[in-house]
């Protein structure tokens, strides 16, 4: 334990090696970038161990680890599916719901909140989304790998950040900005594409008992409930309705996050008056040589000055900052574990890169994005919808474009969604996937690397 005495007192301050971190206030977007870049680098290194594992003698082994049964039985109910699966409708839900947590933050007040600000993102990501699923389409229309037109359509929102945040001081922070709001209207886009055309037969029954989970959690909302258990716990049957019903069940964690409370029970000005007020009482309660843990009145003055945080957050930002950690570093990393394991056979890798699926999705995710954002970013501006993000460039916008081809976690997520029963097309579209997320990765690098140095030459237009 560390001991460090600030300059002009003499009350000592005890931090743990890791604590040191209450002197430095982030923004809320600052956490966010923070975090999905560590995220990007964390997915990576799971992705990779997968790989190798898939390509080396513990390959059986991990076949097997992906294959083992778990069930849950209560009296003559079964559910019973493999750990896979379980990582891919289960854990995924988790995914989804901090994915709605952000969506429904972005439009209320951020990037996609103003109509102006927003325009350019918003139709730069469903020209991200359009054209790569036409590419994909016109390669293997009429073949059997024709239904993984969706693949191509999703950006991995961490890696691309991951790749952009490494140029930081090349780039501006607005382009950062951009990147943000185009992935999440991506992960929206993805959202409802699965939804409609990657949904299994449906069952009526179950969708209408959905729908009624689903207005209790809005009437939640509406009454003013503000703790997460109870929007968890019918999130949860949510979640089986949907499982039964035959929509993709990780589709409740959206619609859950979009239930949660956005407005915060206490106003800032009164909460700042009551912390002021608080904060003399807990002064004046001090005792020179008694610990906290001994001083009761200074406990209760800490414990409403929680119960007062609390109440002047939103219960959508309270869950969205404790939320991102366990999916970003949990939920995240094991589904890469899970999914990226691609077994590769060089001699027959030619073979593999040629197949419709495999080039569909390669050129959908590193030529179809790089069309559809940046040509349609730049059709936007010449008909004067949108504008440029502050300090940023076209070129720039380009460099985006690319790292919009990074399609990981998503991109795999459909795949296996389009792909059922059918391993070998799914081998196919997992190693597209791969190889274009690094294409796309090291060219929108490389791009935005030179497009910064370009920036900075004296010449630079």
């Amino acid at each position: 334990m560390e001991q460090h005495n600030p300059p002009g007192s003499d009350k000592k301050i005890h931090y743990a090696p890791w604590e040191k971190t209450f002197d430095k206030v982030f923004t809320p977007f600052e956490e966010f970038i923070h975090r999905q870049t560590t995220s990007g680098f964390l997915l990576m290194a799971f992705a990779v161990l997968a790989l190798v594992l898939a390509n080396s003698g513990f390959a059986q082994s991990y076949l097997d680890l992906s294959h083992v049964s778990i069930g849950i039985t209560i009296g003559g109910w079964v559910l019973e599916k493999s750990l896979q699966h379980w990582v891919n409708d289960g854990l995924m839900a988790l995914f989804f719901f901090v994915v709605g947590l952000e969506l429904k933050r972005e439009i209320l007040v951020g990037e996609l909140a103003e109509v102006r600000q927003a325009l350019l993102p918003v139709v730069a990501a469903i020209g991200g989304m359009v054209v790569p699923a036409l590419i994909y389409y016109a390669v293997n229309s009429g073949g059997e790998g024709v239904r993984g037109w969706g693949i191509p359509m999703a950006t991995d929102i961490a890696f691309a950040i991951g790749a952009l945040v490494l140029l930081a001081h090349r780039v501006p922070k607005a382009l950062i900005t951009f990147l943000v709001a185009l992935a999440i209207v991506d992960d929206l886009g993805a959202v409802v594409v699965i939804a409609l055309f990657y949904t299994e037969q449906i069952d009526w029954s179950m969708l209408a008992i959905a729908a009624g989970l689903l207005g209790l959690l809005v009437s939640f909302n509406y009454v003013g409930i503000r703790r997460p258990l109870p929007y968890f716990l019918i999130g949860i049957l949510l979640w089986l309705a949907l499982l039964k019903s035959g929509v993709h069940a990780t589709l409740a964690g959206v619609l859950t996050a979009l239930t949660i409370p956005a407005r915060p029970k206490y106003d800032p000005d009164v909460f700042s008056q009551r912390v002021k007020e608080l904060i003399g009482r807990f002064d004046k309660s001090y005792r020179p040589g008694m610990s906290i843990m001994n001083n009761e009145e200074q406990r209760a003055i800490v414990q409403t000055l929680e119960n007062g945080v609390k109440m002047v957050e939103t219960p959508l930002q309270r869950l969205e900052h404790s939320m991102h950690l366990p999916v970003a570093f949990l939920v995240i990393p094991i589904f890469a574990f899970f999914n990226a394991g691609i077994p590769l056979e060089m001699g027959a890798l030619g073979e593999t890169l040629s197949h419709p699926v495999t080039l569909g999705v390669m050129l959908g995710l590193v030529l179809g994005k790089f069309i559809g954002i940046a040509g349609v970013s730049w059709l936007a501006l010449k008909l004067g919808f949108g504008q440029l993000p502050a300090g940023t460039s076209l070129s720039q916008i380009a460099g985006v474009a690319l790292l919009g081809g990074i399609g990981f976690t998503m991109s795999i997520f459909i795949a296996e969604l389009g792909f059922v029963g059918q391993p070998e097309l799914l081998l196919m579209a997992k190693t597209g996937i791969l190889a274009a997320s690094l294409l796309a990765g090291l060219g929108g690098y490389l791009w935005l690397w030179l497009a910064g140095n370009a920036r900075q030459r004296p010449d630079a237009v």
